[in-house]
C-alpha cells in the first residue's frame, strides 16, 4: 500500500472503530461468535452497501470463522471503508466512482470466489448464481431489501434449492430501519444536500410501504405538507387516515416541490410525468435500485444539465421548467454528498438480523425450506428483547 492508501484504510478504521463501539448487539453476537465459529470453513460472498456500518457485521462474521468476499452496491461503496476491510485482510472490490458496468463485474467477481454462503441486497448474487447454474454450490444465504425479494419470489422463483433469508420481512427491521431509520436518514440527506428549508414545503412521497410511511411522517414531523402516491388501495386507505394527501401521481406533480420514490419499481417516475412537474421540484430515490426514476429519458430530454454540486444535477426541460435530481437517481441517503445512511441503532438491529439468519444457515440449514422465506420467529423475538435491554441500559 502507497502512503494514500494507507491513509485512507486510517481513516476507515478509525470511522469503524467509533461505529462498532456504538453498535452493542452486534457486540454481543461478535463474542458469542468468536466462541462458538459457525462460519468456519465458509466462505461468505456478499454484495451490500460498503459502509462503516457494514464493516461491523463483516468483522462480526469474520470472528465466527467466515472467509469474507465482498461487493458493495452501486454508487454507494465508501473507499475509506474499502480501504480499511482490505487492511484487515478481507478481499473486497469495488469503489464510489465505479460505473454501472464495473460494479456488474465486482458482483462477478465475488462469485469467481465460489462463496457457499450469499449475503445479498437485490439479489445480485442469487441472480447470477442462477445464470452461471452454480446452485449446488450454495447452502443458503440472506437478502437484505424489498427489492431482492421481489426477484427471489419473481423472476428467480422455483429456481433456488437452497435456503434465503429475507431480512426485509422482519416485522422488526420494517419498523425499526425502514420506517424509523429511512424516514429519519432521507430527511437528513435531503437538508444535507440541498441545504433547502422543510417547513411549508409539498413533498409528495410514491409508495406508501415501511420506508414510504416513514418518510411521510418524518417530512411532516418538520412542518412538511405531505402528499401520498400509493397504487394499493389499502395502504392508500391507511395514508388517508393517517392524515396524507393521496392522490395520483399526474394530479400531485404539479403540487410538489419535493418528490421522492419508495416503491422498488421501475420508471415509476417517466416521462410521462416530467413535463407535468412545477419548475425546480427536487427529484429523489429512496430505493434499492436506481431505476424509478426514469434518468436516462430525463437527462436524453435536457437542453442544459449543470452539475451544481456534489449529488446535484438541474437539469433543464426543452418546456423551460428545470428539475433537479439528487445522487443520480440513486438512494440519496447513500450515494448523495458526505452519505450517512441509517442510524446506528437501527443498523445494529438489522444487522444483527443478518448475523442470527446467517448463523442459522451455516449451522442448521436443513431447518430452512428451498427459497425466499421470513426471518425465523424464534431469531425476531430473541433480538426484540436485545433491543429492548440496550435501550434500557443506554438511558
Amino acid at each position: 500500500m502507497n502512503n494514500a492508501d494507507i491513509d485512507l484504510a486510517a481513516k476507515g478504521r478509525a470511522r469503524i472503530d467509533w461505529i462498532r463501539s456504538r453498535m452493542p448487539l452486534l457486540a454481543q453476537a461478535r463474542a458469542h461468535f468468536a466462541d462458538t465459529k459457525p462460519f468456519a470453513g465458509h466462505r461468505i460472498g456478499m454484495s451490500l452497501h460498503l459502509e462503516p456500518k457494514t464493516a461491523v457485521l463483516l468483522e462480526t462474521l469474520a470472528a465466527g470463522g467466515a472467509e469474507i468476499v465482498a461487493t458493495g452496491n452501486y454508487g454507494s461503496t465508501q473507499d475509506d471503508t474499502v480501504a480499511a476491510l482490505r487492511g484487515a485482510g478481507m478481499t473486497v472490490f469495488g469503489a464510489r466512482d465505479d460505473t454501472l458496468e464495473q460494479h456488474e463485474a465486482n458482483v462477478g467477481a465475488v462469485l469467481d470466489s465460489a462463496p457457499d454462503i450469499l449475503l445479498d441486497n437485490g439479489a445480485d448474487l442469487a441472480a447470477g448464481v442462477v445464470e452461471r447454474n452454480a446452485q449446488a454450490s450454495i447452502i443458503g444465504g440472506t437478502e437484505e431489501t424489498t427489492s431482492g425479494a421481489d426477484r427471489l419470489r419473481g423472476e428467480l422463483a422455483g429456481a433456488l434449492p437452497f435456503p434465503v433469508v429475507v431480512i426485509n420481512d422482519s416485522r422488526l427491521k420494517a419498523i425499526g430501519e425502514n420506517r424509523h431509520a429511512v424516514g429519519q436518514s432521507i430527511v437528513e440527506s435531503f437538508m444535507r444536500i440541498t441545504n433547502l428549508m422543510v417547513p411549508g414545503r409539498h413533498v409528495v412521497v410514491v409508495g406508501y410501504g415501511w420506508c414510504g410511511r416513514g418518510i411521510a411522517q418524518y417530512f411532516r414531523s418538520l412542518g412538511a405538507q405531505v402528499g401520498v402516491v400509493e397504487l394499493d388501495v389499502m395502504k392508500a386507505f391507511e395514508a388517508a387516515l393517517d392524515g396524507f394527501r393521496v392522490a395520483s401521481l399526474a394530479e400531485l406533480a404539479g403540487w410538489a416541490d419535493v418528490l421522492i420514490t419508495a416503491t422498488g419499481r421501475e420508471r415509476v417516475v417517466g416521462a410521462d410525468i416530467f413535463d407535468l412537474l412545477r419548475d425546480d421540484v427536487v427529484l429523489g430515490n429512496s430505493g434499492h435500485f436506481p431505476w424509478e426514476i426514469d434518468v436516462a429519458a430525463l437527462r436524453a430530454d435536457a437542453t442544459v444539465i449543470d452539475q451544481v454540486d456534489d449529488g446535484i444535477e438541474r437539469i433543464h426541460r426543452p418546456n423551460g421548467s428545470r428539475v433537479v435530481l439528487l445522487a443520480g437517481g440513486r438512494m440519496f441517503n447513500l450515494a448523495g454528498r458526505e452519505p450517512k445512511g441509517n442510524s446506528l441503532e437501527s443498523m445494529d438491529l438489522g444487522f444483527l438480523l443478518q448475523a442470527l439468519s446467517l448463523e442459522r444457515v451455516a449451522t442448521d440449514a436443513g431447518s430452512l425450506r428451498p427459497g425466499a422465506q421470513p426471518v425465523p420467529d424464534d431469531i425476531e423475538r430473541l433480538i426484540a428483547a436485545r433491543f429492548i435491554a440496550a435501550l434500557g441500559a443506554s438511558r
